[in-house]
C-alpha cells in the first residue's frame, strides 16, 4: 500500500470513526453532524469565528455552512452581530443556551480523543505532536516561499 494511500485511508477512518461517536449526541439533539461540527467550531476556536472562518478552517462548503448556521440561529444556538470592523460580516457567537450541548459534545471529543491515542505512551506522543509542530512549520515556510 503506498503511502498516499495509507493517509487517505487514515483520514477517512479517523472522520468515520468520528462521526460515530457523535452520533448519539446528534440524534439527542437533533443536529446533523455538519451543524454540531459548526457549533463545536465555532465554541473551541471563537478567535475564528465568521462563516468565511468554518469554510476556510474546518473546511466546510460554504452552502453547508450557510444552511446550518441558518437554522443553529433559528434554534437559538448561535447568534450572529455585525463585525465591528466590517459591516459585510457577521460574527458568530454560541448562545447560553448552546451551552450544554456544547458541554456534551466537548465530552465526546475528548473520550474519542483518548480512545484514539489509548495505548500510547507519553513519549511517543510527545514525538509524535512534535512532528505535526515540524511539519507545520514546514507548511509555513513553503507558502512564504511561494508567495515571495
Amino acid at each position: 500500500m503506498t503511502e498516499g494511500k495509507r493517509s487517505i485511508e487514515f483520514a477517512h477512518d479517523l472522520l468515520e470513526t468520528y462521526n460515530a461517536r457523535c452520533k448519539p449526541l446528534c440524534r439527542k439533539t437533533q443536529l446533523s453532524q455538519t451543524a454540531l461540527d459548526i457549533l463545536m467550531f465555532l465554541a473551541n476556536n471563537p478567535e475564528y469565528n465568521t462563516a468565511r472562518d468554518i469554510t476556510e478552517y474546518r473546511g466546510i462548503k460554504a452552502n453547508l455552512v450557510s444552511i446550518n448556521v441558518d437554522k443553529l440561529v433559528r434554534e437559538g444556538l448561535l447568534e450572529r452581530i455585525p463585525d465591528t470592523n466590517d459591516r459585510r460580516k457577521n460574527v458568530l457567537i454560541c448562545t447560553e443556551k448552546a451551552g450544554a450541548i456544547i458541554q456534551q459534545g466537548r465530552q465526546v471529543q475528548g473520550d474519542f480523543f483518548r480512545s484514539v491515542f489509548a495505548g500510547i505512551d507519553t513519549e511517543s506522543l510527545r514525538q509524535f505532536f512534535g512532528v505535526i509542530q515540524r511539519i507545520r512549520t514546514n507548511l509555513d515556510t513553503i507558502l512564504k516561499e511561494g508567495n515571495e
